[in-house]
């Protein structure tokens, strides 16, 4: 009897893990495919010239901006693949733009224009967590 309560025990906490995850992956991908399509193609005028003129107060350029549209657009779709090692590369590849943009906001600007890129940073994180063992398989 205990063993079949521990293994319905089990089964509800990684399904429930399992939820969370994807819950997760929607967000993420939701907004940096936002993010990242603006980026690179600035089709929503007025936040492309906010954000145009954040990089440049950083001292960065439109390419960088293009660049770090592109590793958010890679990371966005990649996520969706946790069974192999990409999913966890795109995890990283957010996890570096959240890290990138905390810190030019923490130097730059005030941290509360930080605390979104806080959240996809820790969301990126736990998303790598889940499967980083797949990447450093690859080494």
């Amino acid at each position: 009897m205990d063993r079949y309560v521990t293994g319905s025990l089990q089964e509800i906490k990684q399904g429930g893990l399992t939820m969370v995850l994807n819950i997760i992956l929607g967000l993420l991908s939701a907004f940096f495919l936002f993010a990242s399509s603006i980026k690179i193609f600035g089709w929503q005028r007025k936040v492309f010239e906010i954000q145009l003129d954040m990089i440049e107060s950083y001292g960065l350029n439109r390419q960088i901006m293009f660049l770090v549209g592109c590793a958010e657009l890679f990371g966005a779709t990649a996520i969706w693949f946790q069974s192999s090692w990409i999913g966890p590369l795109g995890a990283l590849a957010l996890l570096g733009t959240s890290i990138g943009a905390i810190f030019c906001h923490l130097v730059f600007d005030t941290w509360k224009q930080g605390v979104p890129a806080m959240m996809t940073g820790t969301m990126s994180a736990f998303v790598l967590s889940t499967g980083y063992s797949k990447l450093l398989d690859l080494l």
